[in-house]
């Protein structure tokens, strides 16, 4: 007989009989639903609204893809999960470190707690790099559609991939490798290999589309035709996103970027560092720029005043030390900068012109990493009970999706 529930960072999580599907559309600001559905492009999801709930949520804060699909897995802000962005100053080392393995992660993941209990548990990912933080400690099926054709049993959980999702390995910049992810989800389900999956796509087509664009609508018509067939499986389905997407282009369509380590040499010498921590190994997306850097000040006298000098710079809306960040934007303190600084909505930061390759980018910046990127869709497959259904009124959680699905719909 199945649990009826677990317990993952003190929190418990109902099992209902019905299998479990969140997935996570990177780079799903609310716009894209609107325009799809509004076309008419997106009628599975358009029954699920109808016969569920959709609502805003708010992410975590940097608004980048570690950070909150850690958050997700885990059920806790990064100030319980530890990671503070993709990439990051390690503090105990002095290097710049992509932040992608499990060996910074400071709590369990709901997967793991799930898989104890007797739960098939699967996670699929566009992205490699999120594998190893999400599958940690757990025993089940883990993969990638970057790496589908690598999958092993006895490291993944399952083999020939290709041939059970009947499609090749995608080229991960394309909206194919996020399509093969709901596929695969798809075909684990349906198959009963799984009754507990988390589907987390890649946000290449955000990157590179606009929600009007023919290639967006395309795209989210792809991602609907895969969500019925979970419809059809009669899962208990969760959709929200990581973080969301705006342009950061000025009034000719070019990148608007402030070079932020530049600007700090000019001003106060060559001492001062400034992290990126959107960085990741797939800078097509973005060119490694994003809505929220982080500042190492070699000094820490002038930290407030370079910290105010900041603040005057166009393009730049929010500036906190170190401990402000670690309490409003609930962050690791040991993990982020003495200054975490923001941009506008229509702005990026970077280090140096010399540090981004803009030639990558087509059509100018799409990007994210801050508070304009924060607030992301929520939908939920089933009505939710009077008290969640409050809850979703109020200040709901992008990393709250897995208590909506489990503990607050009505069966």
């Amino acid at each position: 007989m199945l649990e009826t529930k677990f317990v993952a960072n003190g929190k418990s999580y109902r099992l209902p009989a019905k299998p479990i599907v969140v997935i996570c559309i990177d780079g799903c600001a609310d716009e894209y639903l609107d325009v799809a559905i509004v076309h008419e492009r997106m009628p599975n999801t358009a029954r699920l609204i109808r016969n569920g709930h959709r609502f805003k949520s708010r992410g975590a804060l940097p608004s980048f893809t570690n950070v909150n699909n850690s958050c997700i897995a885990t059920g806790c802000p990064p100030s319980a999960t530890g990671i503070s962005g993709n990439y990051f100053l390690d503090p105990e080392t002095g290097e710049e470190v992509m932040m992608n393995s499990a060996s910074y992660l400071r709590c369990e993941t709901i997967f793991a707690a799930a898989a104890n209990v007797g739960r098939k548990v699967a996670i699929v990912t566009a992205k490699e790099k999120l594998r190893d933080i999400l599958s940690h400690g757990m025993n089940g099926i883990a993969f990638s559609s970057e790496k589908a054709r690598d999958a092993k049993m006895e490291t993944h959980g399952i083999s020939n991939v290709e041939e059970f999702v009947g499609e090749p390995t995608p080229e991960i910049y394309s909206g194919d490798a996020s399509v093969y992810v709901l596929k695969a989800g798809a075909a684990l389900i349906e198959q009963g290999k799984s009754d507990f999956a988390y589907l987390t796509l890649t946000d290449f087509m955000q990157h590179k589309y606009a929600p009007e664009d023919n290639e967006a609508l395309d795209f989210y018509a792809d991602l609907d035709t895969q969500i019925g067939r979970l419809l059809d499986c009669n899962a208990i389905i969760g959709i929200t996103a990581d973080h969301g997407m705006n342009a950061k282009n000025d009034s000719d369509g070019r990148p608007n970027v402030v070079y932020l380590e530049s600007l700090l040499v000019e001003q106060f010498g060559p001492s001062n560092k400034v992290i990126c921590p959107i960085t990741d190994p797939y800078v097509v997306h973005h060119g490694a720029l994003g809505s929220l850097v982080m500042v190492h000040v070699a000094d820490k006298d002038q930290i407030e005043t370079i910290a105010q000098w900041i603040m005057s710079l166009d393009g730049i809306a929010e500036v906190h030390n170190r401990e402000m960040a670690a309490l409003k934007l609930e962050l690791p303190a040991d993990r982020i900068g003495d200054l975490v600084v923001m941009s506008t909505r229509d702005a990026a930061i970077g280090r140096t012109p010399s540090d981004h390759d803009l030639s990558l980018l087509t059509g100018g910046l799409r990007s994210h990493g801050g508070r304009y990127e924060e607030m992301v869709p929520m939908l939920i497959s089933h009505p939710l009970s009077d008290s969640y259904f409050r809850r979703s009124q109020g200040d709901p959680r992008n990393f709250d999706v897995f208590d909506f699905v489990c503990n607050g719909v009505q069966l």
